[in-house]
Order: structure tokens, then sequence, then C-alpha cells
């Protein structure tokens, strides 16, 4: 649109001419899509001229502190109600937040538990509100109101999270927000759940809620809840948590009235502002005690969960006395057809979360821990995708951005003189869980999502090796879930639940910290089925640290063709409690035992056949011939690892039966290893001449840069790049079609295929 302040066939509009147009365009717009102005933005809002005057009556620092942990507590018992009545296995299991936001819709206080991912996106939707809502005439925004939202083009992390948003009045005046979000799962999605990996659309992802009001006077609409009850295949689950996040909100809205009345408004106002404004300015503070340097990592993805192919995630860390850089550029293009994009404001959380779980936990929690660190993507990039590119699967995404983010970060902590936190190796990033769906065996439409997938690895630390099946990086305090809770009201079985997997490891001097082995079955329903959405099957998803490897890679299992509750209960002694022995030993007869990778689309299965994965290990740390052999020969008496990997990886040496320790052996073995290893190598000027190549392999899709050049993306071939900066279309073809043409292909060259037109 033309600047209205520029003359108009040589004359220049006045001001009532102006004001004049803009009402026009403002009363006809034809659809508020998300906002970049406010979406692109994490920082803090300006300080406005009620918070000025706030901050500078109310300044006693312990006047501040006493506030801060009311509103505090507040959160945390908002938080706890969520998670002991919400009806979703998100909310049991803690993939919840609960938060106070300023008037100008910053979050300034998050529960201490939860998912705190959520902290650098939910302030989003309330600035999209408060920039059309409030002085609509037709929506407005009023005491006793109740907003919902899920769609993360406004702000979220994906359409499964939905957030109920309450402002907060004093006296008529509006003086801050509260909010709670919850993991709900299902949302009406192409594939039950809420997370569709087969989505190739926006329209395919199910309930998109842009912020609309459902709570009018602290009632929900029940015009409007109807509507979204239709749109989901759990109407209970909807309502349910619906009203667990409403009056979630309104008790920490009673914690806020009572310091309304106890300390006034001008002293709440103060506490959210200050609070917000010193974590910014201590970030910054602790950020120019880093050394000024620079760090380049990246992470590969192995599939978009439809194809394998090698997609990355590219990132510069760079350090510049308080300015804190991530760039971005050179990782792979958004695919226009497939669901593992993300919106940039989910980026940004994940980032968030890298500081606020494992570097500054000390922090307040809210936007303000990430507000003055930067972030520079590609236009259209899959870490920063347009509008038109589902995103139901960005937790691909941000789980890899994550992690580039944690590797980079980690040495700068190392390269730092003094440390307040301990240098840590990445953590497991995957969601390795199964997602479900169909008619349970009480007749009712479910699809959710076990909680499995909190038990990510965590990686080993300077002086530690990390801890087993720990928490989700995206959240702390969460929960694996009480599976036989869950049996209750699914008809499938965890047959194997909560066993470490042995060999799934990565080592180093110290090891990362293990996964567990989930076998499930149906039992109780002919219209039942699984999906498994996450990568790392073809190549690990993590890398190691300073010398320590990154885990494995672990592939979905399949046995077909048996009824495994028969067999136990007539023939229990051929029944495994290992992926392991199950795939290797075979012991069902006529049974089909295949491997697949992680992105399997939902899937109806048949009463006890068995679907089988493993959640992953963390990431190593230092050299693994500097691990101690006693570490080594626990893990293999705890069950973490077998004999002859132990052997084969650390080159130890030990009495088979006693497993006794043969130091002298050991260090023999260690010391050839290390011989070996001079052997094997060469110069560095002459590795890279046979290492680096000039372009990508021809055998495998490759997307994004290649080298140090990131302003040229590979798309899929060597053959096929374009300009970061120039965006285009990037469609993958349908699966299926891919593998039509390979059999046409197959049965011409026997010549056994007749052409269509005979």
């Amino acid at each position: 649109m033309s600047d209205l302040n520029q003359p108009i066939r040589g004359k220049t509009p006045s001001a009532d001419e102006v004001a004049l147009i803009n009402k026009f365009l403002n009363d006809t717009t034809l659809f508020l899509g998300p906002d970049p102005e406010i979406m692109q933005n994490h920082d803090l809002m300006p300080r406005t001229a009620e918070e000025d005057a706030a901050v500078r009556q109310v300044n006693d620092a312990h006047v501040i502190a006493k506030i801060r942990d009311r509103l505090q507590a507040g959160c945390d018992e908002g938080y706890e109600m969520v998670e002991q009545m919400g009806a979703a296995p998100g909310a049991k299991w803690g993939d919840v937040i609960t938060g106070v936001y300023s008037a100008s819709g910053d979050l300034a206080i998050a529960s201490a538990g939860g998912v705190l991912i959520f902290s650098a996106l939910v302030h989003h939707p309330i600035k999209f509100i408060i920039k059309n809502w409030i002085n609509d005439p037709t929506v407005g925004v009023r005491e006793g109101d109740g907003f919902i939202h899920n769609d993360s083009r406004y702000g979220n992390v994906h359409n499964t999270d939905q957030s109920m948003i309450v402002p907060i009045f004093h006296e008529g005046k509006l003086v801050c927000w509260v909010a709670s979000t919850v993991h709900e799962g299902e949302n009406g999605a192409i594939e039950p759940g809420g997370m569709p990996s087969m989505a190739e659309s926006p329209s395919d992802e199910g309930l998109k809620m842009s912020p609309f009001k459902v709570v009018e006077n602290y009632q929900i609409k029940r015009d409007v809840l109807t509507f979204l009850q239709n749109s989901v295949r759990e109407p209970k689950l909807q309502y349910e948590d619906m009203k667990v996040k409403l009056f979630a909100c309104l008790r920490i809205k009673q914690r806020i009235e009572e310091t309304l009345n106890t300390d006034g408004p001008q002293a709440l106002v103060s506490t959210l502002r200050t609070t917000m404004e010193n974590v910014r300015a201590e970030v910054k503070r602790r950020i120019s005690e880093w050394p000024d340097m620079t760090v380049r990592t990246y992470i590969i993805q192995d599939s978009t969960l439809r194809e394998n192919c090698l997609v990355k995630i590219n990132c510069k860390l760079t350090k510049t006395g308080d300015r804190l850089i991530f760039d971005f550029r050179g990782s792979s293009p958004e695919f226009t057809n497939r669901a593992t994009n993300t919106i940039v404001a989910g980026l940004k959380g994940m980032l968030a979360q890298v500081f606020l779980c494992y570097v500054w936990p000390d922090l307040p929690r809210g936007q303000a821990a990430f507000a003055p660190i930067e972030v520079i993507t590609d236009p259209h990039s899959i870490v920063n995708c347009s509008y038109d590119a589902p995103n139901s699967q960005s937790l691909m995404s941000i789980f890899t951005g994550f992690t580039a983010g944690q590797h980079a970060v980690a040495k700068f902590l190392y390269s730092c003189p003094e440390k307040y936190t301990k240098v840590h190796a990445p953590t497991f990033n995957m969601i390795n869980t199964f997602i479900w769906g169909g008619v349970s065996q009480h007749g009712e439409t479910l699809g959710n999502l076990c909680a499995d997938l909190n038990g990510m690895g965590a990686g080993a630390t300077v002086d530690r090796d990390g801890e087993h099946a720990l928490a989700p990086i995206f959240a702390t305090m969460a929960d694996i879930g009480e599976q036989e809770l869950n049996e209750e009201e699914v008809p499938f079985l965890q047959l194997v639940s909560k066993k470490m997997t042995r060999d799934a490891i990565a080592p180093g001097k110290y090891r990362g910290g293990q996964g567990y082995t989930m076998m499930v079955a149906t039992k109780d329903s002919e219209q039942w089925g699984f999906m498994t959405v996450c990568q790392g099957a073809k190549f690990p998803p993590i890398q190691g640290l300073f010398g320590g490897y990154a885990c494995g890679a672990y592939p979905l299992c399949k046995i077909e063709g048996v009824d495994v509750y028969d067999v136990l209960l007539n023939e229990p002694h051929k029944f495994k409690h290992s992926i392991e022995e199950l795939m290797n030993e075979r012991p069902f007869e006529g049974a089909r035992y295949t491997t697949h990778h992680m992105g399997m689309g939902f899937e109806i299965s048949k009463r006890g056949e068995l679907f089988m994965i493993s959640q992953g290990a963390g990431a190593g740390y230092g050299d693994l011939l500097e691990r101690d052999p006693a570490g080594v020969i626990k893990d293999i008496e705890d069950g973490l690892m077998s004999p002859g990997v132990a052997e084969r990886l650390y080159k130890v040496k030990f009495d088979p039966v006693t497993l006794a320790v043969n130091q002298e052996a050991t260090q023999a073995a260690r010391d050839a290893e290390r011989k070996a290893r001079i052997a094997r190598s060469v110069p560095f000027k002459e590795f890279v001449k046979t290492w680096n190549q000039p372009k990508p392999p021809s055998n495998m899709q490759y997307f994004g840069c290649w080298g140090d050049d990131v302003d040229t993306l590979y798309v899929g071939s060597p053959d096929i790049t374009r300009k970061a900066n120039e965006p285009k279309p990037n469609y993958m073809r349908h699966p299926k079609d891919v593998r039509i043409e390979a059999l046409e292909a197959r049965l011409a060259a026997a010549g056994v295929l007749q052409d269509e037109k005979q």
C-alpha cells in the first residue's frame, strides 16, 4: 500500500482524509492473518507510561520479591491444578504451563514446572488480542472474558497445544493477563492424536484457532464449545480441559487480586515490569562474560516422516560484547507439503529452553530470559516457515534446532574462565513414543499419545554420566505416566515399559543416559492403531561433545501375524522382554519380523501384533578410552551394555564370569588402540582433500547448504540449488507414487508391463 502522506495526483491528503482512508481500510479488512510484526518479535514491549509511573512509585526490592514469590506460588498452584485435574495425557504428565503476563502481553512469571518452551511463545496471541480485539466493538476485552487459542502461526508450538487466556482488571482497568497452556493432543487433524505426519497443507492439521473469545462472565459459551467439540474426535476431552484451564487461570487471578488488595495495582505492575527488565539486563551481563568467539555446528534430520532424506539444521553462534546471535542461515528450505516445518517463534521457544533449563535455571521463568538474544534465519526455511506450509510436526525442527543450540552453547560454557553451570552434552531430542487412536474398549473415539516421550536420556556432563530417561528437553519436572492408569482408558497394553534398552548407548569418558524399551499391542478393539512420529532411525539426531559419541539409531520394529496374548496364555516362555531378543531369536513361528524408520503414519493394528521402539540416549562426553573401567563394568552389571559391546568399544579386559577387570591388559589394549588411531590418521590438509566434497552425494536426497556457502541451498539433488533469499516451493512426491513408479520400472524391465493405451 502506498504511503498515505505522499501526494495523490499532485495533492497531499489532509489529516481528516487520511483518517477516513484508514477507517475504511480497517473496516473492510478481509482477513486478520498472523501478524508478522508480532510473530517476528520476541523482545519485551516498550515500557508504558503506566509501568514507568508504577516503577518510580514502588521500587523496594523486598516488596517486589515478596509479590513475585506470591505470583510464582500462584502460577505453581495453577500448574498443579491442571496436572491433577486435566483429562488429556499431556495434562496428567506435566505438558503444561501457567503464567502471568503484563498488560502489554509479555510473560513475566511462569510456573516452575512444566513446558518452558511455552514461555517464549504464548505472549504472541495475547498481543494479537490487544492489537485487534480490545477496541473492536464486536469482540472487546472485558472482565470475565476468556480467549482460547492453538494456531501456532499466531504463537504456539503446534496445534495440539491449547491456551486459555484471561484478562485481569482492577477497578475497570486492565492490569495484566493470566494464561494456561496444555498439550491437549486430539484436535481433529487427518490423523488422530493431533500431530499428523501425513499433513500436506495447514488444512490437514485440524483445528486452527486464532485467538477468539470462548468465555464471558467466567462462563464457557456453549455455542462455541459445541462447535469445538464437533471439530475433534474427543468432545469430552475438549470440554473437560477447557474448564480445567479456565479454573487454573481463575485461581491465579485470585492470588493476583489478593496482591492488588494488599499492595495495590502499582506494586503489581512494578513487580511484573521490574522482574522482566532485571532478568533481561542480567542475561546481557552474563553474556558479556562469555568469550568473544564463533562456534559452528549442525544437526541432520534423517526424514520428513514420509521419506528418508538428509535435512540440515545449520547453526552459527556468535558472541560479541553483550550480544549473542544464533544464525540458522543455510538450514534446509521449508517443505511445501510436509509437516516438519516450524515457524520461527517455535525455534525461539526451544532456544529459550536451552537457557532456562540447562544454563541459567536460577533465572525467573519468562520471556525476558531470551529477549535480548538474537536469531537470524533464511525466509521460508524449515526453521522459519511461511504461514502456508504445514507445521504439525514442528517438533522435528525445533528439537534439532535446540540440539544445535545446546551443542554450540556448551562450547562457550567450556571456554568461560569461571563456570556457574556444568558443561552438558546434548540430551536426546526426539519424542520416541506411540501416538494412538481409534475406538476404545469403552466404545469411545480417542486420539492422543503415550507419556513415554518424557523419558529422554540426558547428556553426560563434564564430570559424570548422563541420567537415564530423565526428562524431555522441553520441560522440567515432567512425568512419564503410569501405564496401568492408561490401560483403564485405552485398548492396548504396554507389555514392556520403562525397561532400559541394552546397548542403546552414547559412549564417552562419561556416557549419556539411556532410554527404555516400549512394546505395545492392541487387545480389546478392532478399530485401534498407532503412529510413530520422530527421527533418528537412520542417522543420529544429536552430536557428542569433546570426543563423546552421539547415540545410536533407533528403528521401529514390528512383529505381525502373531497374537502375543495367546502366546502369553499358552506358551509364555516364548515371550522375550527385549527388542534385541525378539528380533534376533524370532520365537514366534510364522510371524513376520520387520524394521522401519520412525515416521510411521497412522496404521490400524490387529490384536496381539507387537509394535516396538526404544527411547533414545543422551550424548557422551569425552574420549571413551578415558572411561574408568569400573564404570564400564557397572554398566554391564546393570544390564545397560553387553560384555562384547563393552570390550569392543572401551577396550576393557575383564573376566567373563566374575567381571573382574584386568588392569594391565586394559591399559595395553587402550595403548594399542591409541597407536592404531595414529596409524589410521593423516595430516589435516590431506584429510580434507578426500573428506570434503564439492557437492552432496547423488544417491541421497539432501536439503540445505553444503560447506560454508550458506547462500546456496541444495534441494534434494546435487544438481538442484537455489539462493537462500529467493524462496520457492519445495514439493515432495507422494511416497506411494514413488513406490509405484519404481515397481513399474521393474515390471517394464522384466517385459511384463503393458502399455496402458493398448
